[in-house]
């Protein structure tokens, strides 16, 4: 038995894994990772794989990157950890200053967490807090949008649409307000992106119209809709939401989580269409990749209707036991430090023309219905039929085989159901992208060359996949 092989058996024996069906590594070899370096994961046995989903869109700058590792060294020797309750530490408000000052104007206050859904569930509580200080209780639902996904803790589910991850739960989850996505993928043919998110804003403007005296906030993953296959839309779309926010007095929360540090080609997607939210939810790159850290920003307004005198109960009493954790400030300090002195956003636009000239090709194959694009996220649709765009049954599992073979060649390919996507750390070169685009091609062929049969039960759900 070989070493991949000995770890994969222990694992096996005591580990649960997150996304995954557990059967499914029957046959699927679980692969353990022994080391990472820049792009590069590597295992027991020597096999390296380029990790193309940057390891759950969090590596930005590469595993074991050096700057990051030594600022983690140095702030390890001084403070590992201190309760941010009443106490405070330099890292996190080194931070948080960067981070007011690095979001849009307007944005001064600072909660941390732990997580990405950690993060949501704290702006929406903040939000229906918020308008309970202020004497409008009755304003206690939220809007979203189709196809969304913010996370898997019960609120930020509710939140959520993508039936894989909520229909079991339905019974567990808030009462929202669900409008049609601006998503650009199956807009009319001839209409571009911009003309289509602007049409499909008719239907937010009348759920507001309608209940804005009831609504919280509307929460939106802004350009990109990460979970729900990589499904892209304008920014016309978040002006137009922010207008009317503010015209029905309605709270917009930006789920930046998966799509802000330079993921959409500025840092944050909310500047493409000038707007600030009211909270701006962040977590994955923050810390390049390196550890468990969310950060949720707000408008002084929104701080100051919890500012009060303790038996007021106004106070936002939400806590997570590693709250602005020292050494996640550090990682994340580095990581901003790299933004700033590497001018990375401009870099990452020579590579994102690398990414739609490297897969241009696959516009000709004849199972690919859309190569979309939004900065350094790129995604390929394979379908059943392209002229009519008729997808793929969930169950056939058609990027699994995908998966399967990017991994023989040494590639960490993880598509989100028949979608394939390149979500890559910033430091990778022109020709690895190439590399990626090659393995990409060769496993869509595969992937769509075969005739899969499979039984599709009578309650079958056509939106549902696999999560990638």
């Amino acid at each position: 038995m070989g070493l991949n092989d000995q770890w994969m058996q222990r694992d096996l024996k005591v580990l649960w894994h997150p996304c995954t069906q557990m059967k499914d590594h029957e046959q699927l070899p679980l692969i353990p990772i022994r080391r990472g370096e820049g792009v590069w994961l590597e295992d027991f046995e020597g096999k390296r794989y380029l990790d193309a989903v940057s390891s759950w869109w969090v590596n930005v700058f590469g595993h074991a990157n050096p700057r990051i590792n030594q600022r983690i060294k140095d702030q390890v020797d001084q403070l590992e950890h201190v309760i941010l309750a009443g106490f405070s530490h330099q890292p996190v408000i080194e931070l948080s200053e960067r981070l007011v000052a690095m979001t849009p104007a307007g944005l001064d206050r600072v909660f941390y967490a732990d997580n990405g859904s950690s993060c949501i569930e704290v702006a929406l509580k903040m939000s229906f807090h918020y308008w309970h200080n202020t004497g409008k209780p009755q304003k206690k639902r939220f809007v979203t949008l189709t196809n969304s996904y913010h996370g898997e803790t019960i609120a930020a589910m509710s939140v959520g649409d993508v039936p894989l991850f909520t229909e079991t739960y339905k019974a567990l989850l808030l009462d929202t307000i669900k409008v049609p996505s601006p998503d650009c993928y199956h807009r009319p043919e001839g209409m571009g992106w911009e003309e289509h998110s602007r049409n499909m804003f008719a239907a937010m403007e009348q759920t507001l119209a309608e209940h804005h005296q009831t609504i919280s906030a509307v929460i939106i993953e802004p350009l990109i809709q990460g979970a729900g296959g990589m499904r892209m839309y304008h920014p016309a779309y978040l002006k137009l939401l922010r207008e009317a926010c503010d015209r029905y007095d309605v709270h917009l929360i930006h789920d930046e989580i998966a799509v802000g540090f330079g993921r959409t080609g500025t840092m944050f997607a909310c500047e493409q269409a000038g707007i600030r939210p009211d909270f701006l939810c962040l977590s994955k790159a923050l810390t390049g990749g390196y550890l468990p850290l969310a950060a949720c920003l707000t408008t002084d307004k929104v701080y100051q209707a919890f500012y009060d005198d303790y038996p007021t109960l106004r106070a936002f009493l939400h806590s997570h036991s590693y709250t602005g954790n020292p050494l996640a400030c550090a990682a994340a300090l580095a990581t901003l430090d790299i933004f700033e002195q590497d001018n990375v956003i401009e870099q990452n636009k020579a590579l994102a023309t690398r990414m739609a000239s490297a897969t241009a090709h696959l516009a000709d194959h004849a199972h690919v219905a859309e190569i979309r694009q939004t900065g350094m996220a790129l995604a390929i649709e394979m379908v059943k039929d392209k002229t009519s765009k008729t997808a793929y049954p969930w169950q056939e599992r058609r990027g699994l085989k995908v998966f399967e073979h990017a991994l023989t060649r040494g590639a960490l390919l993880r598509p989100l159901g028949s979608v394939v996507y390149f979500l890559p750390p910033y430091v990778i070169t022109p020709e690895q992208i190439d590399f990626l685009a090659e393995v990409a091609s060769e496993g869509i062929d595969i992937a769509t060359r075969e005739s899969v049969s499979v039984a599709v039960p009578a309650n079958f759900h056509p939106d549902f996949r696999d999560p990638g």
